[in-house]
């Protein structure tokens, strides 16, 4: 018996420590394993569990910002606030909506289109659900962010216009992406072959927080200004709910550089202030570099209203105003010139040897040609004038006369000489050529030949001649110049690269410039002039010499010229004329030009006091002083010495 207990003890014994050493044995396998797991590879396994959680998003770069040629902000940003997901990120799409409009007001029929949205989306592209909430819209959502998986809330930079209304048609604007936009982008690839690059870049152009370039140097300096897109790494847990973002600077985003123009701010608001309820265009340049001062356009409209999406109501207001707010009527409008041309058919008669100074031509009211008679605006005539009474008084019957003996091919060579017919360009959308019409252009246009009787027409600055307001500008700042230089405009003084303008043949000889000038000074500054009251700019005694406009647009039948002209006061604005003005000051040491076009003004009237207030205050501001980026070169270039 005793023997039997001490073989089962000793049985016991050894099946405890068979199982103990198993146990053991277990333990160690156990703990090795943690050991592995937890200090051995530790950084291998946390990189792979951080792979199944962390969530690629398109990163939207931050745009660069447009200056004024004083560093006042043009274009910028401010926070916004704005809530966005993607469908494959949702867990269910009807109760996220439900969710978020117990907090912000988010109708039922508004919470059907974004389901329509989303649906229409492929799974991965994010889409807007809420865009620039109020702070206290976004702290009450932002609590609720445990109940809304998959959802991101966040505080982006959207643009903002500081100067609004004064930039709107020269800076443009920026606004989401639209399928055109986006198929622009993608063309050339291969939906096979590329899908990876597709996808990213309709995740980067359809991104909530995304806007591109629609117009003004906001278009044309798009990939200069838009900056390089890239990605996003967030770390998300098993329901979804996104914990914080990752640091990954090489596959963040670029952001945009900046762009400096050479315009005033200040004086491009003088500009459009000075217009009051008057359509038009003014620009203002340096005749000396060329830069341009002021390049404004009246009446205006506020670009920040499109950057989040304009409503229909309030866009198609802005297209069927009659005074076409959204067109840059300095750039790209095209006008008459009417007698501002005279200087130019003035310097290709001198230039060809068809007439000198003091050749005169007498007007005694009109001017009979081909059967046909060709008023002066004067009815009573203006007697015998040479060239500068002729600009002086803005003689029609001299000019029918030069006209005639140049004939349209001489004209439109001067004319180009001086700036006229090309597109120049800026550095932002548009761009108006006009039209320096001959006999080639016409066959061309019409099909028919050139007529003389249209060269008379010609002469004066009426017919098929349109030109820009800016062209308007270049023309004078080249009639400033006493050097021989033909000045070329530019807007962009830091930025990407502006494509050169074509050059021009040569300028007149210094002596024919001279006498042009006498005339323009006459204009503003000598007995029967047209613009008496625009030579005083009044700024340190300083003359303002210049030439009057005023383009027709309708034609004067003859019964009405036997019965008397209709006053331009008497008619419907949309029938009276335009007034223009062109300028350049100060008289002896010209610094810069000037030219205003003021629709249906009535006549010059309504251009020169404009022209003549603006001169002053580039005076007064030294608006043509060196800009801030000039100076920070200089200090720059004298560092680096």
């Amino acid at each position: 018996m005793g023997r039997k207990r001490e073989v089962k003890e000793l049985d016991t014994t050894r099946r405890l420590f068979i199982a103990g050493a198993a146990g053991g044995l277990v333990s160690s396998v156990i703990v090795g394993r943690l050991v592995n797991l937890q200090l051995l590879n530790q950084e291998e396994f946390e990189a792979r569990a951080l792979v199944n959680q962390i969530s690629l998003v398109p990163g939207v770069p931050r745009r660069g910002l447009i200056f004024d040629r004083f560093g006042e902000p043009l274009a910028t940003h401010r926070t916004s606030w704005n809530v966005y997901s993607a469908r494959e990120d949702l867990p269910d799409l009807e109760e996220t909506l439900a969710r978020i409009a117990e907090v912000v007001d988010l109708s039922p029929e508004r919470q059907e289109r974004l389901v329509q949205n989303f649906r229409r989306e492929q799974s991965f592209i994010p889409v807007s659900i809420l865009t620039d909430l109020t702070y206290e819209q976004f702290t009450r959502l932002s609590v609720m962010r445990p109940q809304l998986p998959g959802v991101t809330i966040e505080a982006s930079h959207a643009r903002s216009y500081p100067r609004g209304r004064d930039f709107a048609h020269v800076v443009g604007y920026v606004a989401r992406a639209n399928q055109s936009e986006i198929d622009a982008a993608l063309e050339g690839l291969d939906p096979e072959v590329d899908r990876q690059r597709i996808s990213r870049i309709q995740g980067v152009l359809k991104h909530p927080n995304m806007r591109v370039g629609r117009l003004g140097v906001e278009k044309e300096m798009d990939d200069w200004l838009g900056g390089t897109p890239g990605n996003h790494r967030y770390v998300r847990n098993a329901q979804g709910r996104t914990i914080r973002r990752l640091d990954d600077d090489e596959n963040a985003p670029k952001p945009g550089k900046d762009v400096h123009l050479t315009i005033d701010a200040d004086l491009q608001r003088e500009a459009i202030r000075l217009f009051g309820d008057h359509s038009g265009a003014a620009v203002l340049m340096d005749v000396n570099s060329g830069d341009i001062l002021t390049l404004a356009s009246n009446p205006t409209y506020d670009p920040n209203d499109f950057v989040n999406g304009i409503s229909s109501v309030d866009y198609n207001a802005l297209r069927e105003n009659e005074r076409a707010p959204l067109y840059h009527k300095a750039y790209d409008g095209v006008y008459p010139p009417g007698s501002t041309f005279k200087m130019i058919v003035g310097a290709a008669a001198l230039r060809a040897g068809l007439t000198d100074s003091s050749e005169r031509v007498y007007c005694p009211g009109h001017y009979d040609f081909g059967g046909r008679r060709f008023h002066c605006w004067e009815r009573r005539g203006h007697g015998s004038v040479n060239l500068k009474g002729a600009i002086q008084k803005s003689c029609d019957v001299y000019f029918y006369e030069i006209a005639r003996r140049l004939g349209p091919e001489r004209i439109a060579a001067e004319a180009r000489t001086f700036g006229l017919g090309i597109s120049y360009e800026l550095g932002m959308t548009g761009g108006a050529s006009g039209v320096v019409p001959n006999d080639d252009w016409k066959r061309r246009r019409f099909n028919e030949p050139w007529y003389d009787g249209e060269t008379l027409n010609y002469g004066i600055g009426q017919g098929y001649l349109t030109v820009s307001p800016l062209q308007l500008a270049v023309m004078t700042a080249r009639l400033a110049r006493t050097d021989g230089v033909a000045v070329m405009p530019r807007m962009v003084g830091v930025g990407d690269t502006v494509p050169q303008n074509r050059q021009f043949g040569a300028m007149p000889d210094a002596a024919i410039m001279q006498h042009l000038r006498e005339g323009m000074f006459a204009v503003t500054s000598e007995t029967g002039g047209t613009a008496l009251r625009a030579g005083d700019i009044n700024f340190n005694g300083y003359r303002m010499a210049g030439k009057t406009g005023t383009a027709q647009v309708r034609v004067i039948s003859a019964a009405e010229r036997v019965t008397g002209v209709i006053d331009n006061a008497d008619l419907p604005r949309r029938l009276r004329d335009h007034g223009l003005f062109v300028g350049f000051a100060p008289y002896d040491n010209p610094k810069y030009a000037v030219a205003v076009v003021v629709e249906h003004g009535g006549g010059s009237s309504s251009a020169y006091p404009i022209a003549r207030d603006l001169m002053h205050e580039a005076f007064v501001r030294d608006s043509g002083r060196a800009a801030s980026y000039q100076i920070a070169s200089n200090a720059t270039d004298t560092e680096a010495i």
